[in-house]
C-alpha cells in the first residue's frame, strides 16, 4: 500500500514538471465534454461535469477552453464528438503492470498506438484480466501534512465512508469507495481542509519494487504511453523506493 502511494506521490510530482500543456488541456477538455454529454450543460444539475470543471480549472486550462468544451459536449455547437472509453492492460518489468485508461474518438487508432508505443518500450500487451485482478477500483484523495495528524483528516471525513488514510513523507492519501469520493472531498472542503488532487483510480494491494534497471525500463514504457494523446490515466504497482529516485535523478 504505502510503495503505491510513495509511486502516485513520484508519478505526480514528475507530471507537474514534465508533462506538455497541449496534452492537458486535451485531457481535460475531454472529459469535460464527456460530462455535458451524459448529463447536459448545467454543473449545478450535472455533478460529473461539475467535478470535470473543476480539475481542469485546478490544472489550469483556460476558461475559454472549459466554455467550448461544455457546449460541444452538450451539442450546442454542432460538431460534437463521441468518445468511447477503453482500457489496457499491460506488463512492464519485475512483475510490474499498468492499467491504461484510454477516452478516445476512434478505438481503432487507439489500439494501434498504445500497442506500438508499448511495444517500442519494450513492455507486454497483456490480455484482458490478466493484469486487471491485481488491482482494485478506489476512489484516492491526496492532501499535503500541513502540520496534520492522521486523527485530524479521519476526523474531518470519518462520516463520508473512508476505507484508510494512508500517511506519507509529505502527504496523506485518503481511499474510499468511487461512489464516495464526492462526499470525502465535501468533507474536507467543509472542514477547511485544502486538498491537492482527487481522483478514481485503479490501486494494488500489493506493490512490486523495482530496482535501477527495471525502473528505467518501466519509465521508458510509462512515458511513451503518457505521450499517446487518447491515454487519459496510467495505473501501476510498481514502486520506485528512495533510493531508486536518487540514482535515476543522479543519471539524468
Amino acid at each position: 500500500m504505502a510503495g503505491h502511494s510513495k509511486w502516485a506521490n513520484t508519478k505526480h510530482r514528475k507530471a507537474a514538471v514534465d508533462a506538455k500543456r497541449a496534452k492537458i488541456n486535451a485531457r481535460y477538455t475531454k472529459q469535460i465534454e464527456v460530462a455535458a454529454r451524459s448529463g447536459g450543460p448545467d454543473t449545478d444539475g450535472n455533478p460529473a461535469l461539475e467535478t470535470a470543471v473543476q480539475k481542469a480549472k485546478k490544472n489550469s486550462v483556460p476558461n475559454d477552453n472549459i466554455d467550448r468544451a461544455i457546449k460541444r459536449g452538450a451539442g450546442l455547437t454542432g460538431d460534437a464528438v463521441e468518445y468511447e472509453e477503453i482500457l489496457y492492460e499491460v506488463r512492464g518489468p519485475q512483475g510490474s503492470a499498468l492499467m491504461v485508461e484510454c477516452l478516445t474518438d476512434n478505438r481503432n487508432r487507439a489500439a494501434s498506438e498504445v500497442r506500438t508505443a508499448v511495444n517500442r518500450a519494450g513492455g507486454t500487451m497483456a490480455d484482458p484480466g490478466s493484469v486487471a485482478y491485481m488491482f482494485q477500483r478506489r476512489g484516492i484523495v491526496t492532501l499535503p501534512k500541513n502540520g496534520m495528524s492522521e486523527d485530524d483528516v479521519l476526523a474531518a471525513v470519518l462520516e463520508a465512508g473512508v476505507d484508510d488514510v494512508i500517511e506519507n513523507d509529505e502527504t496523506f492519501d485518503i481511499r474510499c469507495e468511487p461512489q464516495d469520493l464526492s462526499d470525502v472531498v465535501g468533507a474536507l472542503r467543509e472542514a477547511g481542509i485544502e486538498h491537492d488532487n482527487d481522483d478514481v483510480a485503479f490501486v494494488s494491494d500489493v506493490s512490486v519494487d523495482l530496482d535501477l534497471a527495471a525502473a528505467k525500463k518501466f519509465l521508458r514504457i510509462y512515458d511513451v504511453l503518457e505521450d499517446v494523446d487518447d491515454v487519459q490515466n496510467i495505473h501501476t504497482n510498481a514502486d520506485l523506493s528512495a533510493e531508486t529516485m536518487a540514482a535515476l535523478d543522479a543519471e539524468s
